[in-house]
């Protein structure tokens, strides 16, 4: 471990153009060390005093690096219903039972959180995974409040409701108990098919107009879909889910998110269609986003999988942001401007209407709740 500069991502982009592809690679960490990962480095978090990064000195290593393996750190959290006030997202509450995600995805916008952890948005964000383990307790308390007013929560805004932790921890599965108890209305957005393991909670909420899912399907490629999203369900498990869904009675829609510039956009049209196929109703789609440190691990991830395509990628990319990497205003950060932009939703917009996606998920009941009874540690004087 060493005091590192971290080269300009200028710089990676010429070295990507350049002859000696071997050099290009040599800032990114070894292949075997990030095997299953997405991100191809890790370096310190951006609130950190000093920057530290491995890195190949010239002198050999006296013995082979360890893999990043998964850490799990169990915390307590003071409450579990966050808020937002966009005007970009159909949700003002959501949940989030773990910070940080094993799936692994490049292009997650959630990895800058990592670095209020002291973390990297890097390989951090896909291995150092915090647990809430009193989410549903939290829940519960926040529903019993004398001031509660129902509002539908999402589930999978921040980090994966289904990711590998929740197979061992179920605070998902817990907190839709919680839901179906207090007859409480969710919506769900995964990339796992763990969700169906919740299949006899999400009939029952079903039935009750309480609950929608939306499954996200970025490739129909299994090889791409690896590199995308390393530790997420493959695309026909994923399908798989939307028909057990979609036959159980709970409204299902299809994400095509994100759609990258030659990377994956030309399979738009195909995903809806499998979407469709496997009984979907609605569909919806998302262009690329790279805020904050993401834009970095992105690039990284080019370089690693498509060195040849980095520099049309980014150009792409730039040409939807206003010559920039990411545009945050509202109105514009989710669809992008620009002719490339513009022809994708057209592009979108018909295959929706070919392929009768076009109908927006049921809006959620709000009026059966019933608030859920909380015993008091306090004795009764009678």
């Amino acid at each position: 471990m060493a005091l590192y500069q971290a080269p300009s991502f200028e710089a990676l982009e010429r070295l990507s153009q350049s002859r000696d592809a071997d050099l290009a690679r040599r800032e990114l960490l070894h292949a075997d060390r990030v095997r299953g990962r997405g991100a191809q480095t890790n370096r310190s978090g951006r609130f950190e005093v000093h920057s530290r990064e491995n890195f190949d000195d010239g002198w050999g290593s006296v013995e082979t690096l360890p893999t990043f393996e998964t850490a799990e750190h169990v915390e307590r959290a003071k409450t579990i219903i966050t808020t937002n006030d966009s005007p970009d997202i159909g949700f003002e509450r959501s949940i989030n039972a773990y910070r940080g995600c094993e799936h692994g995805c490049s292009y997650c916008f959630a990895r800058p959180t990592h670095a209020y952890l002291g973390h990297s948005a890097g390989v951090d964000f896909e291995r150092e995974i915090y647990v809430k383990s009193n989410a549903v307790e939290a829940l519960r308390a926040e529903f019993a409040a004398k001031s509660y007013r129902p509002k539908p929560i999402a589930m999978g805004t921040n980090t994966d409701p289904y990711q590998p932790s929740e197979r061992k921890h179920q605070l998902t599965r817990g907190i839709l108990e919680v839901m179906l108890e207090t007859r409480h209305p969710v919506m769900i957005t995964t990339k796992s098919a763990l969700i169906l393991r919740d299949l006899d909670l999400m009939t029952e909420l079903a039935k009750l107009g309480l609950v929608k899912v939306a499954i996200s399907v970025t490739s129909m490629d299994h090889k791409l879909s690896r590199k995308m999203e390393p530790r997420a369900s493959s695309p026909v498990r994923r399908l798989e889910a939307i028909r057990a869904l979609s036959e159980a009675g709970v409204p299902t829609a299809i994400f095509a998110s994100p759609m990258i510039p030659a990377i994956n956009d030309m399979e738009l049209e195909r995903i809806l269609d499998a979407g469709k196929a496997q009984g979907a109703v609605s569909a919806s789609m998302i262009l690329l986003r790279l805020p904050g440190e993401v834009r970095d691990v992105f690039r990284e991830w080019l370089l690693r999988h498509f060195p040849d395509r980095v520099r049309h990628v980014l150009s792409l990319v730039r040409d939807t942001r206003g010559g920039k990497d990411y545009d945050s205003r509202w109105g514009v950060r989710m669809t992008g401007e620009g002719p490339y932009a513009v022809l994708l939703r057209q592009r979108f917009d018909k295959a929706r209407e070919r392929y009768g996606l076009e109908a927006k998920l049921p809006p959620l009941r709000s009026d059966l709740f019933v608030a859920p009874k909380i015993e008091s540690k306090q004795m009764s004087l009678f």
